[in-house]
């Protein structure tokens, strides 16, 4: 078996939104996309004030893709049109299939307004493939207690399995498209090795600390880009480090992208404004 190599490094450059901290790796000047991986914004880590206005992502649409959120700290409060509602704490993970059309919102809980307190949040975007773009909409909420956090190879660090098989554990979250989630823990000296990702795209982002794949060392806030040389990862902690790593199949297919809208075409793009327009999108669950 083979390593895969450093192909680029990409740090994410800062976009904040209102006073919420945001740093964004992809899409980058550099790289417009590592599809099916879309897009990460990367919110704090900060601290918020009591009596705060909390995160500003009130009621928006969506359609053709998926969003994962992971929660490192504080709460996140979820709502949509589908007729999805709950809070997900620190640790937790909330993994929304947009398909045909939702309208969400992503805010603080009222508890997180009035007190404060940490915040660091992810959300990537994942795209979907034609056949599923117009699917179901679907969400799925784990708390930290609900994902198998199992421990790495040489006992340093763990794994946050979300979606996918490793170690003989299965994440709780099943995927539309066969992608790997997971969220890395490993502390400075540790090692941890993921197999079975030849011809996969590989999504390696660093949150916190810093790591070397072949001995090529990774910073905070950056982004790796992986060569497709190899069936495997392996990484090494150079800090104590979170590390956010997934993999999926590439999806061939043109990307027709518009605010918050991923479709193949320019007129599925028109369409899906015309249909939010005409509140289409505003139909809960049966």
């Amino acid at each position: 078996m083979a390593n895969r190599t450093l192909k680029a490094i990409h740090l994410a450059h800062r976009d904040d939104i209102r006073d919420l901290e945001t740093r964004r790796p992809l899409p980058g000047p550099d790289l417009p996309d590592l599809n099916p991986f879309l897009f990460l914004n990367h919110h704090g880590p900060q601290v918020y004030a009591p009596h705060n206005g909390g995160l500003p992502f009130g009621p928006h649409p969506h359609r053709g893709f998926e969003t994962v959120t992971f929660v490192l700290e504080g709460s996140l409060a979820h709502s949509d049109t589908g007729g999805h509602e709950s809070i997900i704490d620190a640790g937790g993970v909330q993994w929304m299939t947009a398909g045909s059309g939702l309208v969400h919102a992503e805010l603080s809980p009222q508890s997180f307004m009035e007190q404060g307190g940490n915040l660091e949040i992810l959300q990537l975007w994942l795209n979907l493939p034609a056949k599923l773009k117009m699917t179901a909409p679907r969400y799925v909420g784990k708390q930290e207690d609900d994902i198998p956090s199992i421990p790495t190879q040489d006992g340093r660090g763990r794994v946050q399995l979300v979606s996918g098989e490793w170690s003989g554990f299965r994440g709780p979250i099943e995927s539309l498209t066969n992608t790997f989630m997971s969220v890395v823990r490993v502390k400075a000296g540790g090692h941890v090795k993921f197999t079975g990702v030849a011809g996969r795209r590989v999504f390696l982002y660093v949150v916190r600390g810093s790591i070397a794949v072949e001995g090529e060392r990774v910073m905070q806030f950056s982004l790796a880009e992986l060569r497709d040389d190899g069936d495997v990862v392996e990484l090494e902690a150079k800090d104590d480090s979170i590390i956010l790593f997934g993999h999926a199949d590439a999806i061939h297919e043109p990307i027709a992208a518009g605010g918050p809208f991923v479709m193949n075409t320019q007129a599925e793009l028109h369409q899906a404004f015309a249909d939010f327009k005409a509140g289409k999108f505003n139909v809960s669950a049966a």
